[in-house]
């Protein structure tokens, strides 16, 4: 009697939420599949820090992507963001704590650089949100644009070389291992994760979200300050972006305008795989970090496999997000016959 009071809010929330109960499926999968045809690697401990300090960088941008989503736009800029904070972030660390500059004057460098980073990301997010919600500029040509003019900036700071020398004591904060195992990257992605749901379910700002994506104009008659949500979301996102590219400077140890140059396309895939709905309105975190989850053990199965090129990597993240809508449509009411102009028979 006990375990079948205790699973039928389970099975429920299940039902409730297909996106999740079929992410479930293929990481069951996966997992399996990983688990007998590479069963060295699979047990080994170095493969999952491995991922946990791999899917921070995109998870990150994923959040932020979700909630502009959410209220029915979408973020392209979150990989310029990241690049463009993350390298000056270490052009300030380099010029506060040069070579042989004391530990001290390191740590000060440090927590600087990222004050700065979250601040220019900040700024970054909220030149996005005006130009939406004032100039009424479509959040598609925005962000596209800004990307541009962000990875701009950052190769004109660094005339397209890496910036590369950062103070000691940025590697040895970001190599920390939360009782010897778990890497710091991933205590920060859960850190933001927690951040995001108390935003998203325990706050009035995340109920807004949902009820200006869902309508804008009902939302705009019942009193919402629906520019300022806007401004408030993409400021939001930006400062993601900004955390992301701190955790890809120190992965790499440099920054460069073209780095994590896929990972705009996998935001968009994780979240549209996770559930939220493109036009806005409705999504569920739960399904976006699954949706996180998925992806990174499917790009480590692929690693396991040196046949297969990292050049096929974009191929096979559009391939899957074109199935995925597909299937998103499939699935919706009448939606395979929409998708074809076939008018169903009314009765």
């Amino acid at each position: 009697m006990f375990a079948s009071t205790t699973l039928t809010p389970l099975r429920d929330r299940l039902t409730r939420d297909p996106h999740v109960t079929r992410l479930a499926v293929i990481l069951v999968l996966l997992l399996t599949f990983f688990m007998l045809v590479k069963t060295k690697n699979f047990f080994g401990i170095a493969t999952w820090q491995s991922m946990a300090v791999q899917f921070p960088e995109f998870g990150l941008m994923a959040l932020g992507v979700m909630l502009t989503m959410i209220i029915g736009g979408i973020d392209l800029s979150v990989v310029g963001v990241a690049n463009m904070t993350a390298i000056g972030s270490a052009t300030l660390m380099m010029s506060i704590a040069p070579t042989g500059a004391d530990s001290p004057q390191g740590y000060l460098a440090v927590a600087a650089a990222i004050a700065f980073s979250l601040i220019v990301g900040a700024i970054a997010g909220a030149f996005n949100g005006f130009l939406i919600a004032k100039v009424k500029i479509p959040a598609i040509l925005v962000t596209l644009g800004t990307f541009e003019l962000f990875t701009g900036i950052a190769v004109i700071i660094t005339g397209g070389k890496p910036a590369s020398g950062l103070p000691a004591q940025y590697g040895e904060i970001m190599a920390q291992r939360v009782f010897g195992i778990i890497p710091m990257p991933l205590i920060i992605f859960i850190l933001a994760t927690v951040v995001i749901a108390l935003i998203m379910y325990k706050t009035a700002f995340g109920t807004k979200l949902y009820m200006l994506g869902s309508n804008e104009t009902a939302a705009r008659f019942s009193g919402l300050k629906t520019d300022n949500l806007i401004i408030r979301t993409y400021m939001t996102s930006g400062i993601y972006a900004a955390a992301a590219g701190l955790v890809m400077l120190a992965n790499y140890n440099s920054a460069k305008a073209d780095y994590g140059s896929t990972y705009t396309l996998l935001a968009v895939l994780i979240v549209v795989l996770g559930g939220v709905n493109p036009n806005g309105g409705s999504g569920r975190l739960s399904g976006v970090i699954l949706a996180v989850v998925v992806l990174q053990v499917l790009s480590s199965l692929l690693n396991t496999f040196p046949n297969i090129s990292n050049f096929y990597r974009p191929l096979i993240w559009g391939g899957v997000l074109l199935l995925v809508i597909v299937v998103n449509q499939w699935t919706k009411k009448n939606g395979l016959s929409r998708l074809f102009g076939v008018k169903g028979n009314k009765s």
